[in-house]
Parts: C-alpha cells; structure tokens; sequence
C-alpha cells in the first residue's frame, strides 16, 4: 500500500511526541542544505492581514518568511536543532498585523522533556520568546484574528492550549481529547472551532468554555476547519475521506456538503472560505490529471459551497494549507515542497517550487559504478530527465550514454537465495515469509542485494539497514529523509542512497559510517560534494548550497554560514577525490596535505565563523528622496574574532560611502555608514571581514521616492582589459586562438560605442606583448580608470594552472611552470583588482585549453576556486568561465576561436537577443553560451556563469 505524505508526516509526529529522549543542545556547527527554499516537505503557512508577508515552516527545520505579492525571500529564520527530527516544524502563524512569526513542531523536547513555541521578530529574525513547557508535539498555531490570543494544537491526547499574546499567560487547558487536535480556527468575535481524530469537532465562546462538542458527519478524522468570515457556518476536511462538511456556526449542526462526488482519490483536508465568505475553497490529496500531469487540486465551489466548482491544478503532492487573501483568491502550501497564489480569476500568480531533485519512484534506475565513484540517477520523478555524476572526474553529465560501458548495474532486488518480498511502501517486508524488524509506522522504500548475495540493504522512511541472509540486522543508520533507492557498488564496499531531500549518500558497508554526501540542484548545473566534517567540492555557484547551522542557546535563534565563508579551509577536491578511495576521511585528508605540502588544518569552523551584520535601518522597502542614505547597523562576531574591516555595497558593487566606522568591541552597538546610491530603486548591503573571513551581506531594498530612472540614462564607460596568450615561450604550452580571441573579443565590444556605453576604452595584450608586467600594469590601470557609474571588464584566454598547494596562476606569455610565484599572474592580483573597482565589474575566463582540439589536456586548472572568490558578496564580480570540473576548453580552426570565445561574440553579436528587443543582459548570454558551447564541443565542454546575489541581471550589450 502506497502512503502519500500527509499520512506519514501526522504517523511520524505521533512517533515523535512518545519516542523522543532528553539531551543536550549541540553546540558543534551542523552541516545543512541550503538553496533559498525548503528542502522538505511544507508543513503550514501563515498570512498577515494586510498580505504583505507569507510565512512557510517545513520539516527542513527552517522558517521562511515571503514577500508574497512577488515570492521573493525575505528572511530564513532558525530554531535550535538537535538529531535527526528535533527542529523540524509542524506549525507555523504570523500575528495579525505581521510583526511576529510563531514556529513549533519537535522543539525543544530533545533537550528539555517538553515542546518549545518559538517567536520571532518578523523583520530582523531575532527570536523574542521561547515558550516551554508544552507535553507533545505541536501540530497546529493559530492567532486569534485580533492577535490577542494563540491557540496551539497537541498531538497524542494532548489537546489544546491557549495563551494571551500580551504577556503569553495561558488561559485555556483542555485535554479532553481523546486523540490529536490538527485543525483550529477564530472567528471575528474570537470564538474558537477545533478538530481531532477523535472524531469530534469542537466549539468555544469567546471565553474559550466549551459550547459543544459534535461528531463530525463524514469521518472519523476531522483535519482542517475553517469559520466563515461572518462566522455563521463552519467547514471541515477530513483525512480519512474525499468529503468536506458544512455546519451551523451556532451549534454545529450540519448543513450541507459541497459536491466531491468525483473524487475517489485521496482526501480534502484542509478548507478554507473566500474573504468575502461566497466561495469554499478545499485541498488536500485529491489529484485530477491536468495536461497529461497528474496534479492536487484545489477545489473552488460557488456559493458559499453549495453550487457548482471549479478545480485549480495546485501541486505535486498534498496541499497541507490554504489561506485566503483579501484581494480575492488564496495563498496555498503544499508537501512539495511549493507554495502558490491563486488569485481572484483563477489564475496561478505567483509560484514557487522545490529547488531538489525529485529522487523518488526510480528504484530501478539509480546505478552505481563498481567502485561506488559514479552514480547515475533523475532529476525528475521516476528517474525522468537522467544524469550521470562522477567523484573522481568531477563531472556531471546530463542525459548520458548507455550504462553498460561505464560498468554502472542497478540494484539487486532478489536472489535465488534470498527471498525478500512486500518491501515496496509497506510497513512489514519479509524475508522468506518472516517480517523483519522494523519501528512502528517505518515504512520500507527502497531494497538492493549486495554482491555475492550474503547481505541486503533495507531503505526506509528513517533509517538504513543492513541485514544477514538470516534477517538478523548488522548495522542501521539514520537517514534525513525517506530513501527513495539504494545500491551497493559492485565491489561491495560502498552503499549509496538516494534520499528524499535531493541528497545522494555514500555510506561504509562495513558499519554504516557516512562518508560522502552530493546535492546536484535542480538547476542541473550546480552540485556540492561534501564529506562530514565539511571538505567539499563543488561546481561554479554552488558554495551556497550548503552550510553551518550553528546553535545560539535554547532561547535564541541560530545562525547559518554557507559553506564558502570558508573556503580557503575546506575547498578540498583533493580530499573529497581520495574519500572514495580510502573510505575513510581521515586518511583522505592525510594524503591529501601530503601530496600538496599543506599543513594539518588547525582552526575548527567554530573559530573561524565569520560576523553577522544586522541592517537596523531603513527598513526594507523603505522610500528615499535624497541620494545619500544613512544605514545604521550591528555585529555580532559568534567566534570572538574581532572585526577587522566593515564595507557597503549598492547593487553588489563597493560603495561610495564615509567609512568612518567604529570597529566597537560591544557586540550590539549601532553603527552607521553613509552610502551615496544612484536615484533609482537599489540593493544596499552591509558586509563585516574578520581575518578568516568575511560575512554574509546583510541587505536593504530602498525605493527612490520619485519616477525611477533608466539604469544607463546616462550612458556609462565601458572599460576592457583582454589578456590572450597563444605563443607562448614554452612551446609546450602553445595554442592557436587564445591571442585572436582577445582581439576578437575587443572588436564585438567595440562595437557598443555609442550604443549601450557612452565610450569604449581598451587595453589588449596578445603573445609577446602580454608580460607578467604589463598585465599588471593593465590591472593597476582598470583599477583606477573604473569610476562607479562605469563597467569594466576583463577577458583572459591562454592557461591557467594551479600550484601545489592550490594556488591559480594565469600564465603570462613568458611563464615558466617551475617558477610561478616570480613568473605568473597571482590570482590575488586579480582579485584585488576585481574587488576594489568601483563599477559594475565582469570577467571573462578562458583558461583551461587543452593542446589541440582533442588532444592531450595540457596547463588544465581548478578554474572553479577561482570564479566562486571573485563571484562571491564581497567580491562583487559576474564571472563566465569556459569550462567546468576537469573538462578542457577546447579551440578549433574550422570556428577560428576557441568553442567559448566563439560563442561568446556570436552572443554579444546579437544571438543572444532572445526577447527580440535589442538588449543582452547577463542571464541572456549565459543561456546563450550554455547552448551553443554545448553544441560546438557536441558536449564536451559546459560553460558557467556565476553572478553573486547582490547583483541584479544587468545588460551587457545592445543590438541596436
């Protein structure tokens, strides 16, 4: 029996509110998934009354509060977490008037024997009361439509309780409920209606003293309910059937049933009425095909649910919410996890979906190499649209050749000796008639054989396990979520699990250790490679993908770092290439230092963890007339670590501002900075630097009080500094186009002289010309020549190599490779350059070619190091790189260039004009080089660009 996830989230928290055990808060930093939304399931949302905000809260243990006219991100806010399931939220409200969002779910008994409502400050995400003391888990918050009161549902027989938001005195204590209250809503006289899989619905006065208590009429477990907005009928959803009931709001009597006759899937279990109270709105597992997909609906039915509907294809999975907004139309939240806005006329306005991978339903299709180093899985479900991912190449293929020549096998469900069946989706798998040993409510996903058939491996909702052909367990492991599939390598050493959170696992088969983990994002260009103790490897753009959850105290909220504040530590290829290889990171890391003469790595992350700046004003959105903007700010340094450097940026790039800055030692001080912005809507960011490393920007939206103004009304200068080497003094490293690709880049440019930029300034250095000091010399002349309302850019093709250590050098026409500190261009230089130019700053790398087109790979650098630092907040630079992982850039005569540098003045040139209306924009020639790179080298090379967040798409040429 196939279970759909409402079901199995309300059986886990049950699990969770009786199997939990006290402990300690952890202190260490946590490795954590990030991508700018949830990585699991949506549990519950949340709305203001003046809808201008949107709550989310998810089993990914985060809260995440919305712009909700655009879906924009605003602020992520971080309970304490502990083991596998503490943290994770059930429960999510936003007061009334939108300043305080209430979170609970499994938190806080894992450390305290009772369950915590965290409230936070909306705007600054600061937590401003921990409310304790509850006896289960919490599966439902809801505030009182005046936000005087909250009410929070129990699961287990707990019942309810309601507290006073002035003071959070509780006033209401009922525990007559014979099972787990999952539904609660006031009305506008702050009378109170619950639900319970009791089977009873349940109504309040406005003193909160029982009015009655009815059986619901069409199931046994009432979820979701709902008052209509003059509080005279109620509706309910149920979970255990498709029908959704209408009662008198007077005594819950019942009234009607809205037509769900067509329904003989799933269930409707959570309701909702239209503002204006004439429609009924009703969502849950019911699921229509729509346009060959198979979607949850949300059902909409006219008056006031008592005449005919209409179906809105919502989701892929349950709807676990709806809310309505005052505009008409609904905000919805579903298991996805996504969230959407319906508006009055039916039509999806706003949409956001998950950012993973959908690793479910590919059981059969997840391969896994002999030597567990390459994987082959699906983006999306079923295994639909393939990849294929390889540790030791650091490649990510997309729709790959046959398997069978890369030695890729699929799993092993059965052997002649051993017989396992019902392990699909079932509560009791068996071997040979026997059931094995599972928790209560785990439900077994995923099953393979190892090699030589003397074990087997068992992924579950929970857990993995490994069984002896007797069924005698040998080892279990927790799992962040469900395992979608499982395989072992065929030299039997390597487990590898898909996991329902868009993770691919690596596990020891000897005792279950995890010693490797991939997100490949759903981009289909990014991915992280991390090992536990966070050495990492990754693909342009995607350091921010994962990062350090790290505790601030039971009544406090956490912090979050991505990964590449600390890059310089733990951006280790060498060390993740050799996980694989040793099975164990400890020695991966030994071997690694050794071959690269690095010493042991000293400081633990916790020393390390950067500032975090906290912008007090002006608020977001806030309206400005004049063009110099006072910005006060606070540090905290979580490490101790003084402060060494604080700067401002506009739109991502440095800005003019007095720097006048205090370095305060008390953590909590304001200070100010004053920041001139052009007149038009902008971004300004606030960034703090320690001597490790730098923090995340801090940022403010202000809106120009006014008519805003084009973005280049005044015409900017453009400034290029193109570096191209092909004869070179080693004749080893000569090339055929990397001069002619400078010029040729130079010329396309040109070309915007009086159309995008009022002039075009050009610094070109081909062969002989292109010394380590003239390039400097043109670094140091960019630097001062670049004003802020100018954009410079750099172009450098020829080789690039990294020493020992790590270090990236361009090669300059007279390099020699075994004296690179004296003969090559320092990444550093570059860098230094690129950060401190006061304009818009883009650059152009094209330094991984191979000897011939073909061929031999000759000086092949780890460019991506380098495009990260330089696209990283404090850096500021939109960075396009030729190649990605190991791949070569490649060079042909048939294109006169090399692949990228063809495609790339084919873009500039006009092909990259997709809308059609004369302008190229950074995003449109991305796409446009990602294409045609691809169709050049027939899928040998794959460009990337990365923009940091803090810069906005921004054109780059014109057509016209």
């Amino acid at each position: 029996m196939k279970r759909r996830f409402c079901e199995v989230l309300i059986l886990s928290i049950i699990i969770l509110a009786v199997g939990a055990c006290a402990g300690k808060l952890p202190t260490e930093p946590t490795l954590r998934i990030e991508t700018g939304m949830h990585s699991a399931p949506i549990t519950r949302i949340g709305v203001d009354v003046g809808n201008r905000y949107l709550v989310t809260g998810s089993n990914d243990k985060t809260v995440r509060v919305w712009e909700l006219a655009t879906g924009r991100l605003l602020q992520t806010l971080r309970p304490p977490i502990g083991g596998v399931d503490e943290g994770k939220i059930y429960a999510v409200a936003l007061s009334p008037d939108g300043r305080t969002v209430a979170a609970a779910g499994q938190t806080g008994y894992e450390w305290g024997w009772n369950v915590s409502i965290y409230f936070f400050d909306r705007a600054s995400g600061r937590m401003i009361k921990k409310m304790s003391g509850l006896p289960r888990v919490i599966s439902n918050l809801t505030y009182s439509r005046n936000g005087r009161y909250i009410v929070a549902g129990l699961v287990s027989k707990k019942g309810i309780r309601v507290y006073r938001t002035t003071d959070y005195r509780l006033v209401l204590k009922d525990r007559d409920y014979g099972d787990s209250c999952y539904g609660a809503d006031f009305d506008k006289t702050g009378r109170l209606v619950t639900t319970s899989w009791d089977g009873y619905v349940r109504l309040y006065a406005n003193d909160f003293k029982l009015i009655t208590k009815e059986e619901a009429p069409d199931g046994k477990r009432p979820h979701g309910v709902s008052f209509s907005p003059d509080g005279a009928k109620i509706a309910v959803g149920f979970t255990d059937s498709t029908k959704v009931d209408v009662l008198s709001g007077e005594d819950l009597s019942y009234l009607y049933s809205p037509d769900t006759g067509d329904i003989t899937n799933g269930n409707m279990s959570t309701v909702s009425w239209s503002q204006d109270g004439s429609y009924l709105y009703a969502g849950g597992r019911a699921q229509k095909f729509v346009n060959e997909e198979l979607k949850c609906i949300t059902r909409k039915w006219r008056d006031e649910g008592s005449g005919g509907y209409v179906d809105l294809p919502a989701a892929e999975n349950t709807i676990m919410q709806i809310i309505p907004l005052r505009s008409g139309g609904i905000v919805f939240g579903s298991a996805d996890p996504a969230f959407g806005v319906f508006d009055a006329s039916d039509r999806l306005a706003v949409y956001k979906g998950p950012e993973i991978a959908d690793l479910r339903g590919n059981r059969e299709g997840f391969l896994v190499s002999d030597d567990g180093a390459t994987v082959q899985f699906g983006y999306e479900r079923f295994g639909k649209s393939s990849a294929r991912f390889s540790v030791s190449e650091r490649l990510l293929e997309l729709n790959p050749g046959p398997s069978d020549s890369q030695n890729l096998n699929p799993p092993v469900t059965s052997t002649a000796d051993l017989n396992i069946a019902d392990w699909k989706n079932t509560y009791q798998p068996k071997l040979s008639g026997r059931p094995l040993k599972l928790e209560q409510y785990e439900i077994s996903r995923s099953l393979t054989v190892s090699p030589g058939g003397k074990t087997f491996l068992l992924g579950t909702e929970w857990y993995l396990r490994l069984f002896d052909g007797e069924g005698t367990e040998i080892w279990k492991v927790s799992i962040p979520d469900s395992a979608g599939a499982v395989n072992v390598s065929g030299d039997g050493k390597v487990a590898v699990a898909a996991i329902a959170d868009g993770t691919i696992r690596w596990y020891r088969m000897k005792d279950g250790k995890e010693i490797l983990a991939l997100f490949p994002h759903k981009d289909r260009k990014r991915w992280v490679l991390w090992t536990p103790s966070g050495y990492y490897d990754a693909a342009p753009g995607a350091e921010e993908l994962i990062g350090w959850h790290v505790n601030n105290g039971k009544d406090a909220a956490a912090d979050f770092f991505p990964a590449s504040r600390f890059r310089a530590a733990y951006y280790r290829p060498d060390v993740v290439a050799k996980v694989i290889e040793t099975l164990d990171e400890r020695e991966a890391v030994r071997l690694a230092d050794e071959e690269s003469g690095r010493r042991k790595q000293a400081v633990t992350v916790r020393e390390m963890l950067p500032p975090v700046v906290t912008i007090v004003s002006p608020a977001d959105g806030a309206e400005v007339s004049i063009p110099e903007v006072t910005v006060k700010f606070s540090v905290r340094t979580p490490s101790g670590e003084p402060v060494t450097a604080v700067k401002a940026l506009v739109d991502g790039r440095p800005a003019a501002a007095e720097r006048g800055v205090k370095i305060v030692e008390r953590e909590g001080d304001v200070q100010e900075l004053r920041v001139t912005i052009p007149e038009r809507d902008v971004e300004i960011a606030v960034i703090a630097e320690n001597r490790y490393t730098a923090s995340e920007p801090a940022t403010v939206r202000v809106r120009w009080k006014g008519a805003p103004r084009e973005e280049f009304a005044v015409k900017p200068r453009l400034y290029v500094l193109a570096v191209g080497v092909s004869n070179y003094a080693d004749k080893s490293l000569r090339l055929s186009f990397a001069a002619k690709d400078a010029r040729d880049f130079v010329t396309v440019m040109d070309v915007q002289k009086g159309r995008l930029y009022r002039d075009v300034v050009v610094k070109v250095m081909t062969d002989e010309g292109a010394t380590k000091d003239e390039i400097l010399d043109g670094l140091d002349w960019l630097q001062k020549e670049t004003t802020s309302k100018d954009v410079a850019m750099v172009f450098l093709a020829g080789h690039g190599v990294n020493d020992p250590s790590g270090v990236y050098y361009y090669l300059p026409v007279n390099a020699d490779t075994d004296r690179l500190k004296r003969t090559g261009v320092a990444f550093s230089d570059i860098k230094n350059t690129v950060a401190s130019l006061a304009g818009k700053a883009v650059v152009f790398v094209d330094t991984c070619h191979a000897g011939s087109v073909m061929g031999a790979r000759r000086g092949v650098a780890d460019i991506t190091a380098v495009v990260n630092e330089l696209a990283s907040a404090e850096n500021g630079a939109v960075v396009f790189a030729s190649s990605t992982g190991r791949q070569s850039s490649l060079e042909d005569a048939a294109w006169g260039n090399g692949a990228f540098t063809r495609a790339l003045v084919e873009g500039i040139g006009g092909k990259a004009d997709y809308t059609g209306k004369g302008k190229i924009t950074v995003n449109m020639l991305d796409l446009y080089l990602s294409e045609r790179v691809k169709e050049l080298t027939k899928g040998r090379q794959t460009p990337t660009t990365t923009k940091p967040h803090t810069v906005p798409d921004f054109p780059i040429a014109v057509t016209r």
